[in-house]
């Protein structure tokens, strides 16, 4: 078990998207409590808005507005962290922009060229403002949709896919120059590179895999990679679901480290506090929002508020 957790936040509705701001506190979302939550420096929680759905991935965008990749909800058995399978209200899933200031929520996305979007997990902004986001697909009882990855603009004038075929894609993220876009996969345990030729625009590879990617990195065993974050010297830390790990790759595939973590359920991790070298990781196992020294500073986001 790593040394220096600290649980900051309890009693959260499957906590995710942890978002750690300038003020020192963090926004987190809760899937299945469908909001956001603002968790002060002092461990005061307060609600920030009601989003509906499953509030998944989240990030700051170049307004200070709080970007949301919205699942539309899903249904759960007892006794049971994973969802099993769409919400009885369930009609697709959206990007929302969430006012911090007054907790407006707005829906910019649904479709892309007709079709619904499935159930968006996670985002990431470029230094242009422009976002990547992933859809893992829909799980449903006896099937499961395709996912995609997407490129959208935070005005809501343009959305465009970029990659298809994706097995659950979960988190996204960008390497420090931004000529990298990273996708994990949760059931495969991979992680997929997708070289940026310019904002929205990938270099799909050639080879086996239908989306283009390139493979970094595929775990061994029953374990699955969740969302992630980058740090300075540009090492992807993936949540990894089963085997209750922060998984440290560096950018050639090489498995730095695995870092132990009390839950089988972490969803995702941060970073925040003085020189960026504050770990933020959300519990969904066990509802916490949770902090920790890390080693390495992480790479600031382009974006904050």
């Amino acid at each position: 078990m790593a040394d220096g957790i600290e649980v900051i936040a309890q009693g959260l509705q499957f906590p995710e998207g942890p978002v750690a701001l300038r003020d020192g506190s963090v926004l987190v979302v809760e899937i299945r409590g469908r909001t956001i939550r603002r968790v002060a420096p002092d461990r005061t929680v307060t609600l920030v808005a009601d989003c509906g759905g499953g509030p998944n991935g989240a990030a700051i965008g170049p307004d200070g507005a709080l970007y949301v990749c919205n699942n539309g909800g899903a249904s759960y058995r007892p006794g049971q962290v994973l969802s099993a399978g769409p919400a009885a209200d369930y009609t697709g899933g959206s990007i929302q922009r969430v006012d911090l200031a007054t907790g407006r929520v707005a829906t910019l996305y649904d479709s892309h060229e007709g079709t619904r979007l499935s159930a968006p997990n996670d985002l990431v902004f470029d230094r242009e403002g422009g976002f990547y986001f992933t859809d893992m697909g829909k799980k449903h009882p006896t099937h499961r949709m395709h996912g995609a990855l997407y490129y959208a603009r935070p005005d809501g004038s343009e959305i465009r896919q970029l990659a298809y075929h994706l097995q659950q894609p979960n988190g996204v993220a960008l390497s420090p120059d931004g000529r990298t876009v990273y996708v994990a996969e949760t059931d495969t345990a991979r992680l997929w590179a997708f070289d940026v030729a310019g904002p929205g625009e990938i270099r799909r590879q050639s080879g086996p895999a239908p989306h283009g990617g390139r493979l970094v990195c595929g775990l061994a065993g029953y374990q699955g990679f969740d969302s992630m974050a980058v740090d300075a010297r540009g090492n992807i830390c993936v949540a990894t679901l089963t085997t209750g790990h922060i998984t440290v790759i560096a950018p050639g595939g090489e498995v730095l480290r695995q870092v132990k973590v009390p839950d089988t359920h972490v969803t995702n991790i941060c970073f925040g506090g003085p020189d960026l070298r504050t770990a933020y990781m959300t519990f969904a196992g066990r509802g916490e929002l949770a902090s920790m020294p890390w080693p390495e500073g992480g790479l600031a986001l382009n974006f904050n508020a």
